[in-house]
């Protein structure tokens, strides 16, 4: 079985980084620890002129662009640190539990709905203060850390100002940006940023570790610029292909006024199929577990008057649905408008004659035609037009308002 970084595509660096901080954390503990740690399992020796604790601290933050793997890498780190040996070996019951999520000292949190709230985050934190029943970490991994409230950030703050002796925060965002992370957290932790991986690294992992094709791999690679699990869905889903080949086709059908607003409606209504399809079975779920445990189908006066006091349990779980449902479509519409803007990146390069391979080699030829008819200020206006949607969407405007806009001003140019 391969470490725990082999799945980080294209991050050396940050590797060299982590694996030098999982050392000095084995250090500490067998500083503290001298004979055994955790399970019981004498300690090996550390590595040479690592001391206790050099590189290694108690908040990190994770930053990079979208598929740059910011949760893997957060991931790889958190089973580095609960290593029976400290170096991540992949193999140990430290590594595999926190690789599969089920390590009892390992907390991952993944925002369902458009926010991180202050409850959770104050939960967390007292869990955080616990001693780790494994004798090794406590470890919070918080991915998407820029969708904290500004309460639950202030939360997370006065934990990070004041640790316990064996507690770690890991947090995953876009940026240190102060949109993105407040600037008194980014000051208390240590940055390790990531890079978009080149297509090559993504492709040779999709055939090593899926099994893929190589064409079909070296083509998903590109069309999904980089992000390791879009260019998974792509090689595996036919579904998502067909997704990705009619938001390709937007830019031929936009003939007039009426053309464009259809296009945007066309948009909207996948992205929310696709949401829908997303959550459906996890909403199920859920709404059959809580009823079944305020008594559904249960018989008697007990039963019958749980299920009468349990409409605000399910409001609220109908509150917390929609609020998921919510972001899967607008991260479905996100997923759109990439596609898209890799579309008029290639116009646009190809109208510069960069020397520059296109992102989608099926698309080149429209590419190469709107081009010629756009010139390379038409395409750099059109582009832009798509940005300024994901930020518009990403600021909270109403996503059909955003879309209208974009598809008039790529009709317009």
């Amino acid at each position: 079985m391969p470490d725990v970084f082999a799945d980080l595509v294209g991050q050396d660096e940050a590797v060299g980084t982590l694996r030098h901080a999982a050392a000095a954390a084995a250090a500490v503990l067998r500083a503290a620890h001298p004979v055994a740690v955790g399970s019981g399992q004498a300690e090996v020796e550390g590595e040479p002129g690592v001391d206790p604790g050099a590189g290694m601290t108690h908040a990190w933050i994770f930053t990079g662009p979208p598929g740059s793997g910011r949760s893997v890498a957060a991931r790889a780190f958190a089973a580095a640190l609960q290593c029976a040996y400290g170096t991540g070996c992949g193999e140990c019951p430290g590594c595999h539990t926190t690789m599969t999520g089920t390590h009892a000292d390992v907390r991952l949190v993944v925002p369902e709905g458009l926010s991180i709230g202050v409850g959770e985050m104050r939960a967390l934190v007292l869990r955080a203060a616990s001693t780790p029943s494994g004798g090794r970490w406590q470890i919070v991994i918080i991915e998407d850390a820029d969708r904290l409230t500004e309460a639950a950030g202030n939360a997370l703050l006065k934990a990070i100002e004041e640790p316990p002796p064996r507690t770690v925060f890991l947090l995953c965002a876009p940026s240190t940006h102060p949109d993105d992370v407040s600037v008194t957290i980014r000051s208390r932790c240590r940055v390790v940023p990531l890079r978009q991986p080149p297509a090559a690294a993504v492709a040779e992992v999709l055939v090593r570790r899926d099994g893929i094709a190589p064409d079909v791999a070296q083509w998903a690679a590109a069309a999904a610029q980089g992000h390791v699990g879009r260019a998974r869905r792509l090689a595996r889903d036919p579904e998502a292909r067909q997704r990705r080949d009619a938001v390709l086709a937007v830019p031929r059908r936009l003939t007039g006024v009426g053309a464009a607003l259809d296009a945007a409606s066309a948009l909207i209504e996948a992205a929310e199929a696709e949401a829908e399809a997303s959550v459906a079975e996890a909403d199920a779920a859920e709404r059959a577990a809580l009823q079944t445990a305020l008594g559904a189908g249960g018989t008697g006066r007990g039963a019958a008057g749980a299920m009468r006091g349990a409409a605000g349990q399910l409001k609220d779980l109908e509150k917390r649905q929609k609020s998921r449902a919510t972001r899967a479509q607008r991260d479905a519409l996100d997923r759109a408008l990439v596609d898209l803007a890799g579309f008029y990146r290639d116009a646009l390069t190809m109208a510069l004659r960069a020397p520059v391979a296109p992102v989608h080699t099926d698309t080149a030829a429209m590419a190469e035609a709107g081009a010629q008819k756009w010139d390379a200020e038409g395409a750099l206006r059109r582009l832009e037009a798509v940005l300024e949607c994901r930020a518009a969407i990403e600021a909270n405007v109403k996503p059909r308002i955003a879309v209208e806009a974009m598809m008039l001003t790529l009709w317009k140019g």
